[in-house]
């Protein structure tokens, strides 16, 4: 039994992440879902980028991207990645690691359709993670698909979401003199309950 109180009370790490996730969005200026996304590349070499996680449901975390992308065919390759929330604003951070999957056409499909009609052709317009001439070329396919598919373009078969299963969980608060707080769940499946211990900083 773990002495967990205050910002770090609740038995589901989902939950609690949930909650943190909350009070980031009234904290922070701008991207509070901003998570920086770890995966490796077929010689096993760390990559890392910032992503923007739209959704940490009951079971894993949502965030979107092109398939064809480094980081889509990093993800697809190893089916595992991690993420990092860091909110300066609050001193916390949130960290999962776990398998990762493609989501479902139904929810790729629903997030699509709420992004901006310009973010929606870009999706068409953008070989993302490949090299670009100039900003020029980019525009001029922007307005290539504006003309295909006017302001509602649909979500290419190319571009969704993923959902990361973690089964680890560590959340993190800074501490005076750098004595922190730090709690890590951890399940050897899905189906498993959560063991959580306190670790040191």
């Amino acid at each position: 039994m773990t002495d967990r109180s205050g910002i770090f009370a609740g038995d589901d790490p989902f939950a609690i992440a949930r909650r943190w996730l909350a009070e980031a969005t009234a904290a922070e200026t701008s991207d509070p879902d901003a998570a920086a996304l770890a995966t490796v590349d077929s010689d096993g070499l760390p990559d890392v980028r910032v992503v923007l996680v739209r959704q940490i449901g009951s079971d894993g975390l949502t965030f979107f991207t092109n398939y064809n992308s480094a980081k889509g065919q990093e993800l697809i390759a190893a089916g595992k990645a991690a993420l990092n929330f860091h909110w300066k604003s609050l001193r916390r951070q949130m960290r999962f690691r776990g398998t990762v999957s493609k989501a479902s056409a139904e929810v790729s499909d629903a997030y699509f359709t709420k992004r901006h009609p310009i973010s929606r052709l870009g999706a068409w317009a953008s070989n993302q993670s490949r090299p670009l001439k100039n900003r020029a070329e980019l525009e001029t396919r922007v307005e290539t698909m504006r003309e295909r598919f006017g302001d509602n373009a649909p979500r290419p078969p190319y571009w969704g979401g993923f959902v990361l299963v973690p089964s680890q969980i560590e959340l993190w608060s800074d501490g005076q003199n750098r004595l922190h707080d730090r709690f890590r769940w951890v399940r050897p499946s899905e189906e498993a309950d959560w063991s959580v211990d306190r670790v040191n900083p």
